[in-house]
């Protein structure tokens, strides 16, 4: 067809319902029967233009140029005839020499430089139209990313281990963010097109295919989105209008998107829609947003309540999860709206990594510094969530988190490792490679036990050597750049700013960093024990009538030593449940004038689960509450069930 056959065709579709059949406000999409529908936002632009590359999926011998129609307010759009799926394209602005891809690709098959390709999600075929969604309670997250989880680093790849994550336990994947960016390998925290899943883990109906078999399995699958920044190359958004971005905030890694500025009212159109798009058209349960401290918006309804929203309008009705890593602690995200909050589920909980891993370590540098590890910290960090709830925070000299009093236990999600912190030990070190295997078995305990949303790392759950280090693979001219700011950043521990270990660094921009922190999963079974370990204390969490409750005020917890503490959860049929844990030395505690050691009345504590049997590597328990009161081995955390005492069995 030539071009002014299109051009008079396009002329006759300028009527208000063309964009009431759209799915989203901007893009390119297919109507079926009609063509394909291109929408775009340009302050820039007087003349907006879309060229329509030759080949197989457009029908055409040569290129296309069409010009699309200004609605004012900067949008362009127009319905190109006879296009459909896959289409390749590319945005031509006030008829310049320089293409670009579309701000809101559905995908860049050849990466963010390359064109945009059209993509029809209604030509995916569901199987998982009985899901019925993911609710918080009960919930274990396990953390992904892509690229290294498998030796292929592909959604397929992945896909194919669902089943065994399943059988371990784990509940509800979070997919570490897979928003297109440039390079072979990235953690995915510099994405530029939003809406388009990275081309170097597969299509988008793998994507999609890899959430389908999620479901089938019974296993949530939610998504690490990126709504602070946008990555520095490969990012057009800036081309087409410079009122993405803001010049009253900044952040850590580039300007600060504009929510609340002139011209912002596109800006949050587009990043809400990103919100509900990828909960409609690729069935993820829910979002778990980054650096939400750094999100920011005067605005009467601020940005984060307005993606809420949208995720749950998205869901039709099927319950989805929001969950924010916040580091001030602003608990005013997962109120809900009528008590001026934004509606998230769950918050990510640093404090109690923190205090963990001093616990595991004893290092207490740079961030670290104001946590000492202590029985009581973690006690605390159990019952309360955040530590810091307004106190004064050393390390950032002022003031720090607000108050967590009335939230479910289940709001703040726990781990002894994460992206971040493992990659923040310079050398990409697991936890368990830092501190010894009796405390660690103590750890994960106290970790998969809690009350609160437990998250494992991958690899976690065996032990994997890999490390995982940051890695980012730029254009050259920011090679140095990242390493400059990588070695910098982790020069606020003392350790790591020594010359010696500065020459140690891996260069994260080096494919065999990249290539050393892909996941070996013969592992699990070469780390068997502490394979099993994960595997029991998950099952148990899970059947265990009292450990799985997860209700307000369902434990208490005590100081019994120096390293030593107790955790009792109650219940009320007298079926309370003790986790005794030990960090330190063999503990002899006599006396004993702690209430919460107390079994029920006429009954004696017995022995469920113990971080020291053999199979986990350990060295076996004998009975901790003896005649000679109570014996706590070292480095060990043991599950306490009530049962009759033998003299009243026959009362």
């Amino acid at each position: 067809m030539a071009t002014d056959e299109i051009e008079a065709m396009l002329q006759k579709d300028r009527e208000p319902q063309t964009l009431r059949r759209r799915r989203l406000p901007i893009g390119a999409e297919v109507f079926p029967g009609s063509g394909v529908h291109f929408r775009v936002w340009s302050t820039r632009a007087q003349c907006m233009e879309v060229v329509i590359e030759d080949g197989a999926a457009s029908g055409l011998a040569a290129p296309i140029t069409v010009t699309l129609t200004p609605e004012g307010h900067g949008y362009f759009s127009g319905l190109v005839p006879t296009l459909g799926n896959g289409v390749l394209y590319h945005y031509r602005i006030d008829g310049g020499d320089m293409l670009y891809p579309d701000p809101a690709s559905r995908f860049q098959p050849h990466g963010p430089h390359g064109p945009s390709q059209v993509v029809d999600p209604s030509e995916f075929q569901w199987t998982d139209t009985a899901w019925p969604g993911v609710h918080l309670e009960g919930q274990v997250i396990y953390e992904m990313h892509l690229g290294t989880f498998t030796r292929e680093g592909t959604w397929e790849a992945a896909s194919r281990q669902l089943s065994e994550l399943a059988d371990l336990g784990i509940t509800l994947i979070e997919v570490m963010p897979v928003a297109d960016f440039v390079g072979r390998f990235g953690w995915g925290y510099d994405g530029v097109d939003l809406f388009a899943p990275s081309h170097l883990y597969g299509t988008p109906e793998d994507c999609r295919r890899f959430v389908d078999r999620a479901h089938a399995l019974g296993l949530g699958v939610i998504l690490d989105v990126v709504y602070n920044h946008v990555g520095p190359d490969g990012n057009v958004l800036a081309h087409f209008s410079p009122e993405y971005f803001s010049e009253r905030y900044t952040t850590d890694w580039g300007p600060a998107i504009n929510f609340d500025g002139a011209h912002s009212g596109p800006v949050r159109e587009f990043f809400v829609a990103n919100a509900g798009y990828w909960i409609d058209e690729f069935h993820f349960d829910g979002l778990r947003l980054d650096a939400t401290q750094n999100i920011y918006d005067r605005s009467s309804v601020h940005i984060l309540a307005a993606v809420a929203r949208q995720v749950r309008r998205a869901a039709g009705g099927r319950p989805t999860l929001l969950v924010a890593e916040n580091e001030p602690q602003h608990t005013k995200l997962v109120c809900p709206p009528a008590h001026g909050g934004y509606g998230f589920d769950a918050l990510w909980n640093d404090d109690f990594h923190h205090s963990a891993r001093v616990a595991l370590t004893g290092c207490r540098e740079a961030y670290y510094t104001d946590y000492r590890g202590t029985a009581q910290e973690l006690i605390s960090a159990l019952k309360w969530g955040y530590l810091y709830q307004g106190q004064y925070y050393g390390w950032q000299r002022k003031r720090r988190g607000t108050p967590t009093f009335g939230l479910k236990p289940a709001t703040f999600v726990t781990y002894l490792q994460n992206h971040d912190q493992i990659a923040n030990s310079g050398l990409g070190l697991r936890l368990h490679l830092l501190t010894s295997p009796g405390r660690y078995r103590a750890m994960t305990a106290v970790l998969l036990l809690g009350p609160g949303t437990p998250m494992l790392f991958q690899g976690q759950e065996f032990g994997a050597s890999s490390p995982f280090t940051f890695f980012a693979d730029p254009h050259h001219e920011l090679d140095s750049a990242i390493r400059r700011g990588r070695s910098e950043f982790l020069r606020q521990f003392p350790r790591l700013a020594r010359p010696e270990m500065q020459s140690r660094m891996p260069d994260p921009t080096d494919p065999a960093t990249f290539a050393r922190c892909k996941l070996d999963l013969s592992e699990r079974q070469q780390h068997g024990e502490l394979y099993v370990l994960h595997r029991d204390l998950l099952r148990l969490r899970r059947q265990d009538p009292v450990l799985s409750s997860q209700r307000p005020g369902g434990i208490d917890g005590a100081v019994i030593g120096p390293d030593a503490f107790v955790i009792r959860y109650s219940a009320d049929d007298r079926q309370d449940r003790l986790l005794v844990v030990n960090l330190g030395r063999d503990l002899h505690w006599d006396p004993a004038p702690e209430p919460l050691l107390a079994p029920p009345e006429r009954m004696q504590w017995d022995t469920l689960w113990s971080s020291e049997h053999p199979s986990y590597g350990g060295s076996s328990t004998p009975p901790l509450d003896t005649e000679d009161n109570w014996r706590i081995p070292a480095e060990a955390a043991i599950v306490l069930v009530p049962k009759p005492l033998e003299d009243t069995l026959h009362d």
